[in-house]
């Protein structure tokens, strides 16, 4: 295991962040070039993505490229393997979601399926593909990137949610398996995060809601350090309170107030 690396050192030369277009994912993708690694950019939105990859280019001097895909498509894996190519990839950001809003019941079946798809299967794909061979290397990360809605049931959410916690407990347990190879994984359990997709589908602030930056900033702290991090001490303190100290029918009905003013968006 190596120990005392730079940035650089244990975690690149080049990170792939899958939903990198904007919001969070960019801001992911923007501090990781700030600390110096190359960049392969995936999501759907191509020019987004190249005109993120050109900024960070000339602003730091990495390297950059991108690929737009679909995380839910059933090729998306080989078509990153393929883009990626010989790039040694010594970090991944699994940021890619799909957030279907509303009742269960009235929801198509599509769109939960596509959760799956995008949220389960597209994490745990760039997960087989990239860890073995940084865990082969001794070094190397992943962020998964969760969410407190996963903590417990969502109402409104309640496919996404359940998700999320895949995702959490999926980044606990390759934290132990692949942390013994000198390689970090962790899951990050954010709550509200101020970004054109959340003035999308919901009318109030929510309690705790975090910039990007600043999730970003607190969850590359955390790596090494343990499984999971919940940014924000408004969000820890609530994620003590939901999923220890309430009963589980307390939380998932504060949840679903917290989620009735919820649109589609």
């Amino acid at each position: 295991m190596t120990t005392g690396l730079g940035f650089v050192d244990r975690y690149g030369p080049w990170a792939v962040v899958a939903g990198a277009s904007e919001g969070l994912g960019r801001a992911f993708a923007t501090e990781i070039a700030r600390r110096g690694l190359n960049l392969m950019l995936v999501a759907r939105k191509e020019a987004a993505l190249q005109q993120t990859a050109g900024e960070l280019c000339e602003a730091h001097g990495v390297e950059t490229a991108v690929l737009a895909l679909d995380m839910g498509a059933p090729d998306a894996i080989d078509r990153i393997a393929d883009a990626v190519g010989d790039r040694e990839v010594g970090f991944i950001v699994a940021n890619a979601a799909f957030v279907p809003i509303g009742q269960f019941s009235e929801i198509a079946p599509a769109d939960l399926d596509q959760a799956i798809a995008v949220n389960c299967r597209g994490t745990l794909q760039l997960a087989r593909r990239f860890l073995p061979p940084m865990a082969a290397r001794g070094r190397g990360g992943m962020v998964v990137m969760a969410s407190m809605a996963g903590l417990q049931g969502t109402p409104m959410l309640t496919t996404y949610a359940a998700t999320k916690a895949f995702d959490l407990v999926l980044a606990e347990g390759l934290w132990q398996e692949f942390g013994k190879h000198g390689v970090h994984v962790i899951g990050s359990a954010a709550g509200a995060i101020a970004d054109p997709n959340l003035a999308k589908v919901k009318t109030k602030r929510a309690p705790g809601t975090l910039s990007p930056d600043a999730v970003v900033s607190e969850t590359l702290a955390a790596l090494g350090k343990g499984p999971r991090v919940v940014p924000g001490r408004t969000n820890k303190f609530a994620s003590v309170l939901m999923s220890r100290l309430l009963p589980r029918q307390a939380a998932v009905r504060i949840m679903a107030m917290n989620t009735k003013d919820l649109r589609a968006g």
